[in-house]
């Protein structure tokens, strides 16, 4: 009986197994559970105009007037040389038709061209230059009717972050403008004329711009917003070169003060020449704290007199140059400490220096403090002409 009964077991699996299948069919299958999905509105950005601030629109009008008003006095140059041709800038000094350029844009020329932003294109001749601030003039056969002399302002009251503009023609672009700021006031730079000791003289009262300035600017003024130069722009200092060799711009351009050309322009038109004062010391530009250790100074700045040219008005005053050598190549101990000039506290070979070439002339006598060790002294020096 056993059996038989476990022989019916698949038996009775089997038919189990088919009614259920039978059932399931029958039966409706269940839906699968829904999956809630949140579809969010798309969001259309319409671009909306805003207008610029009435600032920028001023500044814009500014602008614009500014150069309609100036471009008509700044000329092109195109120069010819016997080692081939260069270009450059310059602008209108007054109605006689005189021209201010650089000094080395128009050095060994054979022949100049002087184009007007009106068209008119005439031939100019150099009737002075200074190779010491480096500024030419030229004068041009034309019309009054065709000169727009540029006004001048005062250097004297530029401040660093002042815009200023600049005209001219790099790289032959004619009539090109350009905006930056005063980025530093009272530069040197060596001048083009050799001194007797070696090496150059220092040009003074530089102004230093970010201003855009390539090879063709040169000559050009340096503007501010009220259309007055302040500067004539002369050189960049850069590390970049183009294809061709030209140096491009840096953001470091550098402007002869307005307040040397109108010293030193009017006497290029009477004589063709105009002499600097002359003191015959060598000095460190910035002292720095290193130098003042070295040298045992009791303070970091002031001018200070590492050398003394022979039978200058410097060693005709008693002013003494370093006599001692010191670990830091070529800077010798001993020397005189200038602190200041008629009474103008200087802390920088530059500020010295521009005060001179500011202020004074051939024949002037100047008060110089100085320290001497640890003695304040007052020295009168009589200024003579570069040699």
């Amino acid at each position: 009986m056993k059996r038989i009964f476990y022989l019916l077991l698949p038996i009775l699996a089997l038919w189990m197994g088919l009614l259920s299948c039978s059932l399931l069919g029958d039966a409706p299958l269940a839906a699968p559970p829904e999956i809630a999905v949140t579809v969010e509105p798309m969001v259309v950005v319409t671009p909306v105009y805003v207008p610029p601030s009435a600032d920028i629109v001023d500044l814009e009008d500014t602008l614009v007037q500014l150069y309609e008003q100036v471009n008509p006095g700044v000329v092109a140059l195109r120069v010819l040389t016997d080692q081939g041709g260069s270009r450059g800038s310059g602008f209108v000094i007054d109605n006689t038709g005189h021209i201010v350029t650089n000094f080395h844009v128009v050095e060994n020329l054979t022949d100049l061209e002087v184009a007007f932003p009106s068209g008119l294109k005439v031939r100019g001749e150099v009737i002075g230059s200074d190779l010491d601030s480096d500024l030419a003039v030229l004068k041009v056969d034309v019309p009054a009717g065709a000169l727009q002399p540029l006004p001048l302002s005062d250097s004297q009251q530029l401040k660093v972050g002042q815009a200023v503009i600049a005209i001219g023609n790099p790289f032959g672009f004619n009539g090109t403008m350009t905006m930056g700021i005063i980025s530093g006031l009272g530069r040197t730079m060596s001048s083009l004329r050799e001194a007797p000791t070696g090496g150059t003289f220092s040009a003074g009262d530089i102004i230093q711009t970010d201003a855009a300035i390539n090879p063709g600017n040169s000559g050009g003024p340096l503007l501010n917003l009220n259309g007055e130069v302040i500067g004539v722009n002369r050189a960049i200092f850069t590390n970049n070169f183009d294809e061709t060799g030209q140096p491009v711009s840096s953001g470091v351009g550098f402007a002869i003060s307005v307040n040397i050309v109108k010293r030193v322009v009017p006497a290029l038109i009477a004589s063709g020449k105009y002499d600097y004062p002359y003191v015959g010391i060598t000095s460190l530009d910035d002292l720095s704290l290193m130098d003042q250790e070295e040298l045992n100074l009791p303070r970091p700045t002031g001018v200070y007199i590492n050398q003394v040219t022979p039978n200058s008005p410097a060693a005709k005053a008693g002013l003494r140059g370093g006599n001692r050598s010191t670990s830091i190549p070529g800077l010798r101990a001993g020397g005189d400490l200038i602190i200041a000039v008629d009474g103008n506290v200087v802390k920088t070979f530059s500020e010295f220096l521009s005060y001179l070439i500011g202020n004074k002339s051939p024949g002037d006598t100047v008060i110089l403090t100085i320290l001497r060790g640890e003695e304040d002294m007052e020295v009168s020096l009589l200024l003579e002409k570069r040699p």
